[in-house]
């Protein structure tokens, strides 16, 4: 039996859609922060949470399995004593992070308007 999802033309915006779990994974709180700190290279975990700074060890395994499921990070384990555990990007999870790193350039260069607007938001709600 098919599922009736797979005969979906891919949207993000319908509510079936598998892109919409993949949105999420990425654009979450931490899934972008991971994605764009892999754009540097391979980390080890511990490396990588201290990269993403105020992430905790059980959210960023979570999102690092839901990267890893969604085709986007690449988990290696090698042989060593102890096991050595490194993560990376696909070429997909490249392109990815590539376009949020573009999205990070971005707001890191207008922060400035941004928190003006923030202020004179701030000031009328009051």
């Amino acid at each position: 039996m098919t599922d009736p999802a797979d005969d979906l033309i891919p949207s993000v915006f319908a509510r079936d859609c598998a892109s919409r779990g993949v949105m999420a994974d990425v654009t979450g709180k931490w899934g972008g922060l991971a994605l764009a700190a892999l754009l540097d290279g391979a980390y080890r975990f511990n490396a990588l949470r201290r990269r993403v700074d105020g992430v905790s060890e059980k959210m960023l395994a979570q999102t690092l399995q839901a990267l890893e499921r969604d085709g986007l990070v690449r988990r290696e384990v090698q042989a060593t004593i102890p096991p050595r555990v490194e993560y990376s990007l696909t070429p997909l999870g490249e392109r990815v992070a590539g376009k949020l790193k573009e999205l990070i350039d971005l707001l890191e260069s207008e922060i400035g308007q941004m928190r003006a607007a923030q202020e004179d938001y701030d000031r009328v709600v009051r």
